[in-house]
């Protein structure tokens, strides 16, 4: 089976104390440096994602920002 173009997957293993760790490549394409906050989401049906938090904050801020934009948002 062929690899859809920038898509990837890993196996991780969970440790007693519930860390996993990153695989190197996974960390060299996304750029996750020692220190980076990570954002971990959840949905019961679909399951984990953890994206970088540089990611989700660029996310928030174009909600946030398209609220401003259109008159909303508490005052």
């Amino acid at each position: 089976m062929k690899k859809p173009e920038g898509k990837y997957a890993w196996t991780v293993t969970v440790g007693e104390k519930g860390q996993i760790v990153i695989p190197k490549k996974a960390r060299a394409l996304f750029d996750i440096q020692p220190g980076d906050t990570l954002v971990m989401l959840g949905d019961v049906k679909k399951g984990l994602a953890i994206p970088p938090k540089r990611a989700f904050d660029r996310f928030a801020a174009a909600v946030f920002e398209t609220e401003e934009d259109e008159g909303g948002g508490a005052e």
